[in-house]
Order: C-alpha cells, then structure tokens, then sequence
C-alpha cells in the first residue's frame, strides 16, 4: 500500500508567494484617528439638523461611508434621505474631518505600518487603497502620518457603498496599471469581519490585521487566510 502524503498549510510568512499587488484598508489599519470620524458626522449632523448623532450607535466596523450616513440619518431623523441632504451632510462631514484630523489628540500611524508599506515598494509590489471611507475623508486621515505618499490608486465607499462591489472595483484598477493581474495575486489588508468576507468574494487573498476591534481568532473565522497581530508581525511573501 502507497505511503500517505499529507499536505499541511504554510505557517511561516516566507512560504507564502510574494503578492503583485497589496490594497490596505485605512482605519485601524493603518491609521487609528482618535475618533475624528464620528466627531466629524456628529458635528456635521449637528450643523445641519441640530441632532449630534453618535454613528456607532447605528453602524459597525467595516461598513462604508454611505451605509454610515444613511442608516444614522435613518435612525435620528426617521426616514430616509434624499440625494440632496446626503450630498450636504457629505461635505459638512468632510469640511469638519480636515480640520479635526490635524488636532485629534488620538490619531496614530499604527505599528508596522509605515515599515511594511516601505518594504511593499522596495520589492515591487503596487500598492493601493480600498476604504469604506469616501475618497475625500480616506485620503484627509493619511495626511497626518504623511501616508498617502505610498498609494498609486485605491477605490472608496464613494465608489460603492458595498464592501464587496468596491473590492472587486479596487482589483479592477489595478489590473489597468499591471498587465495580466490575477485576482489571486492581489492581497487585501483589513482589521474587520467585513474585510474578510468582501475579500473573499472578489477571489483575492484576505490578509487581517488584528488592530483594530477584532481578534485574531475572529479574522480568522470570518476567512482571513493570513492574520496578523499588528503590521510589525511583517508581511505575508516578503
């Protein structure tokens, strides 16, 4: 009878192919603001309804800017919004982050981070953004830590207010800058469940980074093919 042959999943970072392109998410991945984007809707539907809405009351990690804003605009006004009031809370949002991202006590580049996107670039890798953020307010949180330097493109919760849709819009931007670009050589680095998932689906590599309000243990769960602790772990290829 034929010896077995057991095949066993890569632990070590360096087994893992070196990825062609890497999108990073930006809160709690790579930046943590303090908590300057829900002062900033607060304060915008404070300026425009007299309401200082709380979004964490009404929203969860991981979803977009405008999943964000309608459902807590559904929740303190008690209907739906139209194009133009959501057009309006938009900019007093964004107006209100410029200023509060330059003065948060809190904001931080988070570990590792700036070292891995320096590595990225010196071996060859794209990089690029896929944010639930809109464009304006993911690209005012990396001012600070002077990160938007590293970026050559990215696709944002303005893109599409699914997680999903705007992953598979990020992959397909960078398959205009990079020739024959296969999903699965695409590596997608986020803190959250929703960030596994909409990885997943697109059919690129899900790598979770345990900074922000999520375990190891539950990136792994939601389809995390490599978990990190944080960003100074290093980084699965290099």
């Amino acid at each position: 009878m034929p010896p077995t042959t057991k095949t066993t999943k890569p632990t070590k970072l360096t087994e893992t192919a070196k990825p062609v392109v890497v999108l990073f998410d930006v809160d709690e991945t790579l930046v943590h603001t303090g908590g300057s984007g829900a002062r900033s809707w607060k304060a915008a539907f404070d300026t425009l309804y007299g309401i200082p809405a709380d979004i964490g009351e009404h929203s969860s990690a991981g979803e977009t800017d405008p999943q964000v804003a309608r459902a807590t605009f559904n929740a303190v006004l008690g209907r739906d919004p139209s194009d133009d009031e959501l057009s309006r809370l938009y900019a007093q949002y964004l107006l209100h982050l410029a200023t509060d991202i330059g003065v948060a006590e809190g904001y931080r580049v988070l570990p590792g981070a700036e070292k891995v996107l320096l590595r990225l670039g010196q071996a060859g890798v794209m990089l690029g953004l896929v944010s639930g953020a809109m464009e304006g307010a993911a690209r005012t949180k990396l001012v600070p830590g002077n990160l938007n330097r590293f970026f050559v493109f990215g696709a944002y919760g303005s893109d599409s207010p699914d997680r999903t849709e705007l992953t598979g819009l990020a992959i397909e931007k960078a398959a205009r800058l990079h020739d024959q670009l296969a999903p699965s050589q695409v590596y997608v680095v986020g803190d959250t469940p929703h960030d596994m998932e909409a990885t997943n689906a697109s059919g690129a590599v899900p790598v979770g980074v345990a900074s922000g309000h999520y375990s190891v243990a539950e990136l792994e769960a939601a389809g995390g093919a490599h978990v990190l602790r944080s960003l100074e772990d290093g980084f699965p290829g290099l």
